[in-house]
């Protein structure tokens, strides 16, 4: 779930792009797939039974019984409505008696209650569904994992970068991961099971306690999980880090982690962590069949994957010339546009699974 830029308005046929590589959602997840996790969740909220959700059903029937062919601007509406309803002033006497007392107006935060209760709608009421992008195996081509990227039902066409930013500035960035991963966790048993999933979490959230009970209790194998880090580890957290991941990874859980640091700042962090996979992103892919300085750093990096024993993985490949290129170069898995958009439908997630034949065909 590398960051994404991309976006796209909810009220449009997709939803706006998730947390994740090269994640945009136009041409790739159309009406009906939107609508497939919409109606999930929806019917996940209406099989509750606690008295203080009530409100929460209540609604949802109605919006439901309005869009009767569209659960996915019941979903919104619901959004809207919630986010409205939290940012309503307790007390109109109160409002009043505030309004005739002068007071001397602080420097405001922009946004910060209205963004606090907007990521409190979304956590409250679980909006957030999850694509899957496939990982193929070079020189072969086939799809050995996906990896999980994160989508928000939303009406005001915000990124996935905007809504984690929005939480961390709220004090909520790692609740909203956290449910971000229990949707991935929850999706990924659709996948099939000979397919890795790759999972995004800062480094930060990585060592919240509450991660090793989620991943130790889902329903996915932990030797089919991957974290990815999301971010650049403090010097000083390495080893708590490394020790509070210790325990998965002698269960045969992964780490892969960025190879675009600042200055030394990625290699001091490969050799530090000791992550089964190195990625290269797409400040290292985008131009590198004609540029040599861009091959360079990523020869220097495929020769500290070499000595610590890790594999090599390429992200953002769009072009093939760059799939020949890092292929070359000895990279061994790929992601990118090119070899697979993502997607929320399972029947997709098993589509790339299908025989070697129709993989070579496509050209991969």
């Amino acid at each position: 779930m590398s960051r994404d830029e991309t976006s796209l308005p909810a009220l449009t046929n997709s939803l706006p792009a998730g947390r994740g590589a090269q994640a945009e959602l136009q041409g790739d997840v159309g009406d009906t797939v939107v609508r497939w996790q919409a109606r999930g969740i929806i019917d996940e909220l209406l099989a509750e039974s606690d008295p203080e959700t009530e409100w929460t059903r209540v609604n949802l029937r109605e919006l439901v019984a309005a869009h009767p062919d569209s659960p996915e601007q019941a979903l919104l509406e619901h959004l809207t409505a919630t986010t409205a309803l939290a940012n309503a002033p307790e007390d109109d006497a109160q409002v009043t008696q505030a309004e005739q007392q002068p007071v001397e107006v602080p420097a405001p935060v922009p946004f910060t209650r209205r963004s606090r209760n907007r990521i409190e709608a979304v956590l409250g009421d679980r909006m957030l569904m999850t694509a899957f992008q496939p990982v193929r195996q070079l020189p072969a081509g086939h799809v050995t994992g996906v990896e999980a990227l994160t989508r928000f039902v939303s009406d005001d066409g915000a990124s996935a970068d905007h809504w984690f930013n929005e939480a961390e500035s709220v004090g909520l960035g790692a609740d909203l991961e956290i449910a971000a991963l229990h949707r991935a966790l929850t999706a990924a048993q659709a996948v099939p099971e000979h397919l890795f999933i790759a999972l995004n979490l800062t480094p930060a959230t990585c060592m919240d306690p509450r991660i090793q009970g989620l991943l130790e209790h889902s329903q996915l194998a932990v030797n089919r999980i991957v974290i990815e880090l999301n971010g650049q580890v403090p010097a000083n957290k390495y080893a708590s880090l490394s020790a509070g991941l210790a325990p998965l990874r002698a269960r045969g859980l992964r780490i892969a982690v960025d190879g675009a640091g600042a200055g030394f700042t990625s290699m001091d962090q490969v050799l530090e962590l000791h992550p089964d996979i190195i990625k290269l992103g797409r400040t290292f892919i985008e131009g590198i069949e004609s540029s040599e300085w861009q091959r360079l750093r990523a020869t220097a990096m495929a020769e500290l994957a070499q000595h610590i024993g890790a594999a090599l993985a390429a992200q953002g490949v769009e072009t093939k010339e760059e799939l020949a290129a890092v292929t070359e170069l000895g990279v061994s898995a790929a992601q990118g546009y090119l070899l697979g958009r993502p997607s929320v439908h399972p029947l997709d997630w098993n589509a790339w699974t299908r025989s070697e034949s129709e993989t070579a065909q496509s050209g991969f």
